[in-house]
């Protein structure tokens, strides 16, 4: 796999609460966040490693084999999340690069963020 990207950014919420956030983003009684756009699909999960680790698949069927690396840790009462895009494929164009990484980035920074309040 390369890796096309990675960030880390720090969550409002405690680990087990962006964990459930994750694996089940439409949960009842939950704020949204999962805003897809219309080039994007519901991500299916690859592997869950309880509290710490989730890959997804693509979001974007017009690059089906790219997967979503997320990994949580505490720190204190908040979570650090890290997304790292992965492809067994060629990169995408620059310009579609930046469009994925910048919709990643947009989804877990701050619609994940907002549906914790802050």
């Amino acid at each position: 796999m390369i890796e096309l990207g990675s960030r880390t950014h720090k969550l409002p919420a405690p680990q087990h609460v962006v964990w459930e956030s994750l694996t089940n983003p439409h949960k009842r009684g939950s704020r949204p966040w999962l805003n897809l756009l219309s080039d994007e699909v519901e991500p299916a999960i690859l592997v869950a490693e309880e509290l710490t680790r989730l890959v997804w698949c693509s979001l974007w069927p017009s690059r089906p084999h790219d997967q979503v690396e997320l990994e949580l840790s505490s720190v204190g009462r908040e979570t650090a999340l890290t997304f790292t895009l992965l492809t067994p494929d060629d990169p995408p164009d620059p310009s579609k690069l930046g469009h994925l990484r910048k919709r990643l980035n947009h989804l877990l920074s701050a619609d994940l963020r907002f549906s914790y309040g802050q």
